[in-house]
């Protein structure tokens, strides 16, 4: 591998547990909103929102209306109000993924420049960067909802390296897609590391990952 200067993150399911944040919200969403359930009846709803909700990938505006017309109401909630209830309270359940602060620190103390780059909507990603306390680690974070490019566009890793300062080439990029993160970052020139997650690998990718792991802390051998 060529020399790093810098380390390029993703946030959801890399720095942020996104499976344990979307488990707490959703349990408390139908605690609030589905409260005439049984505890049985209530679990099943939960794992049933969590399977459409397919890891976060799903328009979000089409999943709260699939919630609205699917979901076992007593009183019935339109998609505008599950997406106010989604909006106002769904980053307060951020949880870090394990090893996320250890190894930040890690990185910053052995002299790396750090980024992150993510999808979403920018307010609710700022949420989850200063509910986890991630901000100060980072010389650059760049979100899709804010400069209107997403990933795996090549014009949003661009932009990034430009924020950091430094060239793909010494840029190491760290996430869990296949292809928003690995492909993406491995088509505009940098090395990558793919954390193994929920996301299998797709074989017919023409970009392979630098090293794969499992666990964050696995970077401290690597980097």
């Amino acid at each position: 591998m060529r020399i790093k200067e810098a380390l390029l993150f993703d946030l959801d399911n890399t720095l942020m547990d996104r499976d344990q944040t979307f488990r707490s919200f959703s349990t408390q969403f139908v605690k609030d909103a589905l409260g005439h359930l049984s505890e049985e009846e209530a679990q099943q709803v939960i794992e049933d929102i969590i399977v459409r909700d397919a890891d976060g990938y799903r328009d979000k505006n089409g999943f709260f209306a699939e919630l609205s017309e699917v979901l076992p109401w007593q009183t019935p909630l339109s998609a505008a109000e599950i997406r106010a209830y989604y909006d106002k309270n769904y980053a307060g359940y951020g949880a870090a993924m394990r090893h996320a602060a250890e190894i930040l620190q890690y990185s910053r103390e052995k002299g790396y420049i750090l980024g992150l780059l993510t999808n979403g909507y920018k307010d609710l990603q700022d949420g989850k960067i200063d509910l986890l306390g991630l901000r100060g680690y980072f010389k650059a974070i760049v979100i899709s909802g804010e400069v209107g490019i997403r990933k795996p566009d090549p014009a949003i890793y661009k932009l990034a390296l430009e924020r950091l300062g430094t060239s793909a080439e010494q840029t190491l990029f760290i996430g869990d897609h296949p292809v928003n993160d690995i492909w993406g970052a491995g088509k505009s020139g940098m090395d990558t590391v793919w954390l193994k997650r929920n996301h299998p690998w797709d074989d017919g990718l023409d970009v392979q990952p630098w090293r794969t792991i499992n666990e964050l802390d696995e970077l401290k051998g690597i980097i």
